[in-house]
């Protein structure tokens, strides 16, 4: 029913917390669908990602920059983020949330969308499961190769 490159998003924003990867698999979708669309409920969804990533590495300025342009750009998706199985008015709070914490200076926290699709959900733990991460696990703050994985990457 859902893309299989939008489960992998889901399982690794929820398990791995590899928001790089995210953007990467959503990206990938994107561009296969809506290419020239920058209005694209994918868009909305990569770019979450990628506040998320900066967030986590402590730029705060970057993250703040992407969560406005998803607050703004999300009274558009709502329908469409129902249709994905997500929670559009929990989302739009939770980007809110997201921008105040990190505009007050305050360090990343771990957060999950609001799946209200049940069998969403449970395809996405399950493939969570099957990758061998725990579905709602916080960030392993620790795992440079993760924090800072651009940097990384050949």
């Amino acid at each position: 029913m859902y893309p299989a490159l939008y489960l992998e998003y889901l399982a690794h924003f929820h398990g791995t917390r590899d928001y790089f990867e995210c953007h990467e698999v959503l990206e990938e979708h994107w561009k296969n669908t809506t290419p020239r669309s920058r209005q694209s409920v994918w868009v909305l969804l990569i770019q979450t990602a990628v506040a998320m990533y900066h967030d986590r590495r402590g730029n705060q300025n970057g993250a703040a920059t992407l969560l406005k342009r998803c607050i703004n750009n999300l009274p558009s998706q709502r329908e469409s983020l129902l249709h994905l199985g997500l929670d559009p008015a929990h989302l739009e709070k939770q980007l809110a949330a997201e921008l105040s914490r990190v505009r007050s200076g305050q360090p990343y926290v771990s957060w999950n969308f609001c799946i209200v699709d049940p069998q969403l959900l449970q395809d996405v733990q399950y493939l969570c499961q099957k990758w061998g991460v725990v579905f709602g696990s916080p960030s392993r703050m620790s795992d440079d190769n993760l924090i800072h994985k651009h940097k990384r990457r050949r």
